[in-house]
């Protein structure tokens, strides 16, 4: 077979503005930038204001494991598949970051014949939003450091007369905003910075990855220009020396950010390898943000479409919890349909079966480790949705693991089990999934969320863990205690919850594999994200930078003599 990038340079590819006519833009609501993408105008919105939605299908997982279960590839491949079924259907996916790039992970274009087009474009760079959001995200922090500077160096009362400016009285001490970069890089996870001469004051600070950013997770759920610059003014940077907070907008610096994310608001239009419309836009990360697309590539999708398929981050108990919770509150779009994916040895992997044995028939540990996908098929069913397993198969499976597996899915809730080959066979692989989820949209769905807001961040937690993770409950730190009090005294404490925890466990221990029971889910930090109108509950050791390992995939990538990208 060949490698993913040679499919994807060997596949013939419409002209995207081909594309984007298909979809029913209008010349006048997208720029094509080259011939494999284009921007989509927001002038396209009022005109599909009063437009009927098409449905809504949500792909996720089980709880990820090292031998990757393929939700990507299951949502090109359905997409692909609905397209070769002549409905008329579009994808909705987050920009792969370019740390996962050259980390570990690799890149997010699906796989084999289950592609976006050209994969490289998509993998590096892209139209360069993810770089907007770092800029944009890195304005605030120098403003603020520069803020700071010029108040301690002139005082108050002097600062004020030569700037015209009033004095926001920082606390160096408590200053919330770190700077991002779009790159694993460990060694900037603390630092000091204001070192050097008339460069202070000289203060601790940090790094995180840019999909981490509160911009990022504002890009994603903002309805339009206008919501987008009322919520880059709410963010929240520091507090001044009374407690008081400082958000972007008092501190002047909400509309230059604004200003450098004006085109990254617009979603990209791509392909699939079969000629599918896929829009591509924001990025932010499952286990640290809400891990979903945006609402307005969503939006447009949905009233041009008449099938939307999404991804959301890693398994249900992370990126589609937070798409029911987070996402769905703010933009009014409830799913219709879930795909669960799943791997044959993905679940012996939760039966805790080593490496070396995992291509091995082993029935006994695939129905142990089946307990975890019971578990994801009732925690999707808890929202009143339908719900689909697909299985990614591999060359290696067993005909009668399959079969068994088909079978216990089915008597454990799912609506139906069909074997995906999309990898391999691309839209022929997948038109079993793709009939199946049709089949299922026909059941009304009763959409419910898992918990009110409105009774609280306490009572918001207790249900998220208890009835969300199968907890025994929840722990606060002497720290997140008295970020809970600072946030009510805000108003904020009515809030959605963002939780940041490790993908690999339904629990916060990424130890504990299958379905944990008797748990406690410590929550160490809570952070007020204003802008992004969630507040983060920060879940045993969580990082929001990570680091590239002994063997990183950048090691693999190099350019050849034509120019050509390899190794991706």
């Amino acid at each position: 077979m060949l490698s993913d990038i040679e499919i994807s340079r060997q596949s013939p590819r419409r002209p995207i503005g081909e594309v984007a006519q298909s979809l029913g833009l209008t010349s006048q609501e997208y720029h094509t930038l080259g011939d494999a993408k284009a921007k989509v105008q927001l002038n396209v919105l009022p005109r599909l204001a009063n437009k009927p939605s098409g449905k809504f299908i949500v792909v996720t997982a089980i709880n990820p494991t090292p031998y990757g279960e393929g939700k990507t590839v299951t949502s090109i491949g359905l997409t692909q598949a609905l397209h070769a079924l002549n409905k008329k259907v579009c994808v909705c996916l987050r920009q792969p970051s370019m740390g996962p790039v050259f980390g570990v992970k690799g890149g997010a274009a699906g796989g084999g014949y289950a592609q976006v087009v050209p994969m490289e474009e998509l993998n590096l760079h892209l139209t360069g939003d993810i770089h907007a959001v770092s800029s944009a995200h890195n304005l605030a922090a120098a403003a603020l450091d520069a803020r700071l500077h010029h108040e301690t160096r002139l005082g108050a009362e002097e600062f004020q007369r030569q700037s015209g400016l009033s004095p926001l009285h920082i606390d160096p001490e408590r200053l919330l905003w770190p700077r991002v970069t779009d790159h694993n890089d460990r060694a900037l996870r603390q630092i000091e910075v204001g070192l050097g001469r008339n460069n202070g004051p000289q203060h601790s600070a940090s790094f995180a990855i840019t999909a981490a950013s509160e911009l990022m997770a504002v890009l994603a759920l903002s309805c339009d220009l206008k919501d987008m610059r009322q919520r880059i003014g709410r963010l929240l940077l520091a507090y001044d020396k009374s407690g008081a907070p400082i958000t972007a907008e008092m501190l002047g610096v909400a509309g230059a950010m604004t200003a450098v994310m004006r085109q990254a608001i617009e979603p990209t239009l791509m392909q699939t390898l079969n000629g599918a419309p896929c829009l591509i836009h924001a990025g932010p990360f499952a286990n640290i943000a809400h891990g979903n697309s945006s609402i307005i590539a969503d939006e447009v999708a949905l009233k041009l479409a008449d099938y939307v398929v999404t991804e959301g981050g890693f398994g249900s108990d992370m990126g589609f919890e937070k798409f029911c919770n987070i996402k769905v509150r703010a933009s009014g779009h409830q799913p219709d349909c879930a795909v669960l994916v799943v791997t044959l040895k993905a679940l012996k992997s939760h039966a805790e079966v080593h490496q070396q044995d995992i291509n091995a028939a082993d029935l006994t540990a695939l129905q142990q480790g089946f307990a975890n996908l019971a578990w994801h098929l009732a925690n999707i069913r808890r929202y009143g949705v339908p719900v689909v397993v697909a299985i990614n198969r591999f060359p290696q499976d067993c005909e009668q693991e399959l079969a068994w597996l088909q079978q216990a899915a089915i008597t454990a809730g799912a609506s139906d089990c069909v074997v995906s080959e999309a990898f391999a066979k691309g839209a022929a692989g997948a038109t079993a999934l793709a009939e199946a989820v049709l089949t299922a949209l026909q059941q009304p769905a009763q959409f419910h969320y898992l918990y009110d807001p409105d009774a609280g961040l306490e009572q918001s937690l207790a249900t998220l863990t208890e009835l969300g993770y199968g907890a025994a409950g929840f722990s606060l730190s002497a720290k997140a205690q008295q970020q809970l009090q600072e946030i009510k005294q805000l108003g904020a404490g009515s809030l959605p919850v963002c939780m940041a925890k490790t993908p690999m466990s339904i629990s916060h221990d990424a130890k504990l594999k299958g379905v944990p029971r008797g748990f406690t889910v410590p929550i160490n930090e809570l952070k007020l994200n204003a802008g992004a109108g969630f507040v983060t509950a920060l879940a045993g050791n969580v990082m929001t930078m990570p680091g590239l390992g002994l063997n990183p995939g950048y090691l693999h990538i190099d350019v050849d003599d034509d120019g050509n990208i390899c190794g991706l």
